[in-house]
């Protein structure tokens, strides 16, 4: 059946970002719906943010798109051209190759939650706007550099 049952999609929380630079989206959780229903195209996450929490570090990607749609709360958007209040309904679009570090992030006290779908791509190069790091996935495989692809300590 295609209707995908929430309750049976695992919950996961957290980023992979070295140690360095996980805390910031530690409280962070979201369901990986589209990997549940064996969608291998693109990704598609319900992500929620209790108050205080980060959707990701600021990023853009290389190769993919992105495209989000707040389904409940207020969070903010940063990025390059300043904070936007997004409300239920509102959606935001990140066009492969533009380079607008972007993220979302919970500053009310209430629970904020969006629908982000992404194109998935074999080789994709992300760039983290305010640190010297960057993420390499070739092969299902990540890994994180500074920007001149030295190792990170």
């Amino acid at each position: 059946m295609p209707k995908i049952d929430l309750d049976k999609v695992p919950q996961r929380s957290g980023s992979s970002y070295p140690d360095q630079y996980s805390a910031d989206t530690a409280t962070r959780t979201w369901l990986p719906v589209a990997e549940h229903a064996g969608l291998t195209q693109f990704g598609a996450n319900l992500v929620s943010l209790v108050p205080g929490a980060k959707s990701s570090l600021r990023h853009w990607h290389a190769k993919e798109d992105e495209f989000l749609i707040v389904t409940e709360g207020t969070p903010t958007l940063i990025e390059d051209d300043g904070e936007t209040l997004l409300h239920p309904g509102d959606c935001a679009a990140f066009k492969a190759g533009v380079e607008n570090g972007h993220h979302l992030v919970n500053t009310t006290d209430q629970m904020a939650k969006f629908l982000v779908v992404g194109t998935s791509h074999p080789e994709e190069i992300c760039t983290y706007s305010d640190i010297d790091m960057k993420v390499t996935d070739k092969d299902g495989e990540s890994t994180f550099t500074r920007k001149d692809g030295t190792p990170i300590d």
